[in-house]
């Protein structure tokens, strides 16, 4: 039985032509050796499995390389590249920081740098996980690393570049490696599975590449994986089998479902992915994920933000054109929402599912042949409200200097008309500065069409209320908060609102912490109290009481009197005993 050699080791590379997805770091690497501007210390840091310590290695065996090649690699043949190669080399040494941290190790490294290398130009130190160093160890390494020998240069690798003293960053020359592409993975994968007289699907690839997070090392240990469970053909099921995750099957048919109004199929689908072990919390964030990919497949300019295998992409594009990108961006906010909410919740299951029956309820408008509602004015935070078309009445009660916009439907030419979403139906807009008398009347006749109920904004913008219509609003939707927020619930009923000009709320609240509550809750109730009264010019102002001290300071004497006062044998008892006060 022949020995097993770990894909992360087998296919390790030897070259920097070889290095995955570094292509900045490798070329920066190979300037410097071919132009002599070697630095005496160098510092690589990123995430774990994208090349740090590959790329220490392959730089330590070219600058000691005898017949370095005209693309700046080692040759692979010279004294010292073979030495390396059969780990046998007296020039270049690495150490282990996780375990040699301590400040002894580092002298006994300082101690070996004085010595000449044996064969080639330089002694190389490659230490990794450098920041498990004790702070005595780095302060020990300090001077050494400042001024080294000539034949000495040092490569440091870590993870967590920010444990580091300042210090000893100040001496590096510090590369930052990044997170591996998807597709420079996929690739990779590809190569080695060839290599191994695999057969792999390109989609199985490409979820291992999403799995493995841009860590080359871990997207190998994971395909090794794989193979052992399902043999020389590397196919999709068997990737998400072995992998547990959820197959982009279950998004689709979610999204169908809510394209549908089908709330019955949604619970099920979501039931039966319960039963196949998967938790209720990574599922809301991939379908969550999922509908982000939708959104991204509805412009050509975002599609290249969709990092998924080809046929998972033609379904991606084929679904997101039955999806308008309103309801995406709502069913997105939906998902958020339940994320954030889902560790708090007593009921997790019953929060999953809220989601998807207020997912599958976006659509159901479009789904019963509903025509969309579209003001014939655009103003911002208007309130859109449903009214039956009917004769209406503007009358102006005062005389005042102020723009004027009428909505007037007209059949004649001499106006500009603008075309409304039915075709019977058109109107002008007549804008201008001009004064208004008194008991002036405009009269606008709205027909009515089919499957059409709308008016402007503007004969609802500014209604009148009274300060008790007003509360009444406020109490029913303080009730509606009771359940749901009971802080807010609260607030809204300990304190009692007042109507100020120009529909301005006054709220005096008892703390910042109720101000920084109500400020979150503002535009919810904001839109809904504007939607009850009628009336979009409505605000509101929280102020904070600002509780004042008004206790005084009494003398022994006044404290003497207001106790007398109410206890007329003190007086008696301090006359008995000859007693003076203070």
């Amino acid at each position: 039985m022949s020995e097993f050699v770990v894909s992360a080791r087998k296919y390790r590379p030897s070259t920097f032509n070889t290095v995955v997805g570094q292509k900045a770091i490798t070329s920066t690497l190979k300037n410097a050796i071919k132009n002599s501007h070697l630095a005496q210390a160098f510092l690589f840091c990123g995430p774990r499995g994208v090349g740090k310590t590959t790329c220490a290695r392959i730089l330590a065996k070219t600058i000691n390389c005898f017949n370095i090649t005209e693309n700046t690699e080692a040759c692979d043949q010279c004294e010292s590249c073979v030495s390396f190669n059969e780990n046998a080399s007296f020039n270049i040494h690495e150490l282990d920081a996780a375990s040699n941290n301590s400040v002894d190790d580092i002298r006994n490294l300082v101690d070996q740098v004085r010595f000449a290398p044996q064969v080639g130009r330089y002694s190389i130190y490659i230490i990794d996980e450098v920041h498990m160093l004790s702070s005595a160890a780095f302060n020990a390494f300090l001077k050494t690393l400042e001024e080294p020998p000539k034949h000495a240069i040092f490569i440091l690798a870590t993870t967590e570049r920010h444990k580091i003293i300042p210090t000893i960053l100040s001496r590096c020359q510090i590369y930052d490696f990044k997170r591996i592409q998807i597709t420079d993975m996929v690739d990779y994968l590809g190569f080695v599975a060839k290599s191994e007289g695999i057969e792999a699907e390109h989609d199985a690839l490409h979820i291992i590449a999403q799995k493995a997070d841009g860590a080359m090392r871990d997207a190998l240990s994971m395909f090794d994986q794989i193979v052992s469970f399902a043999g020389n053909k590397l196919t999709y099921k068997a990737v998400i089998e072995n992998l547990n995750i959820l197959d982009y099957d279950y998004y689709f048919r979610i999204s169908s479902a809510a394209l549908e109004s089908d709330i019955p199929s949604a619970l099920v689908i979501f039931n039966e992915i319960l039963d196949n072990g998967f938790d209720g919390h990574n599922f809301i964030n991939g379908l969550g994920s999922h509908l982000r990919n939708l959104l991204v497949c509805k412009d050509i300019s975002t599609l290249q933000l969709l990092e998924a295998g080809q046929n998972i992409k033609d379904k991606y594009m084929e679904q997101a054109q039955r999806f308008s990108q309103e309801i995406l961006l709502r069913a997105i906010n939906i998902t958020s929402r339940c994320d954030i909410n889902y560790k708090t919740s007593k009921n997790q299951r019953l929060q999953v599912e809220l989601a998807l029956m207020q997912i599958c309820s976006l659509t159901g408008s479009q789904q019963q042949g509903e025509p969309e509602k579209k003001n014939l004015i655009n103003s911002p935070g208007s309130v859109s409200t449903p009214l039956k078309p009917e004769k209406k009445e503007i009358v102006a009660t005062e005389t005042v200097e102020k723009k004027v916009e009428f909505v007037i439907e007209t059949p004649s030419d001499s106006y500009k008309e603008v075309k409304e979403s039915s075709p019977t139906v058109y109107k002008k807009i007549i804008s201008g500065t001009t004064s208004i008398n008194a008991a002036t009347t405009v009269k606008s006749e709205i027909k009515e069409t089919e499957n059409e109920n709308s008016i402007t904004d503007k004969t609802i913008e500014q209604k009148n209320f009274t300060e008790e219509e007003m509360i009444a609003v406020w109490n029913n939707y303080a009730a509606l908060q009771k359940n749901t927020k009971p802080s807010i619930y609260a607030i809204l009923t300990r304190n009692i609102p007042a109507l100020k000009e120009n529909f301005l709320i006054e709220l005096n609240i008892d703390n910042s912490m109720e101000d920084a509550s109500l400020n979150i809750e503002k535009i919810e109730l904001l839109e809904y109290m504007r939607k009850q009264l009628l009336n979009n010019g409505i605000q509101l102002i929280q102020k904070i009481n600002i509780a004042v001290d008004t206790k005084k300071l009494y003398t022994q004497r006044e404290k003497f009197m207001h106790m007398a006062e109410k206890n007329p044998n003190i007086n008696k008892l301090k006359q008995q005993l000859d007693l003076e006060i203070d």
